[in-house]
């Protein structure tokens, strides 16, 4: 019986594809965390020059 369940890969694509989203969701969030900071401080920055 557990022979067959070790053989058995049914579900095993799902679970890929579901490995593959977590993975692409993670890089988009950290990025999006990334470029968030960059834009606050660039926003920022070309505040105080108006205000010169």
């Amino acid at each position: 019986m557990l022979k067959a369940f070790l053989k058995d890969e049914s579900g095993s694509t799902a679970v890929e594809y579901g490995l593959i989203a977590l993975f692409v969701m993670l890089g988009i969030v950290v990025n999006a965390s990334l470029i968030s900071d960059s834009l606050s401080r660039i926003f920022a920055e070309t505040h105080s020059g108006l205000m010169q």
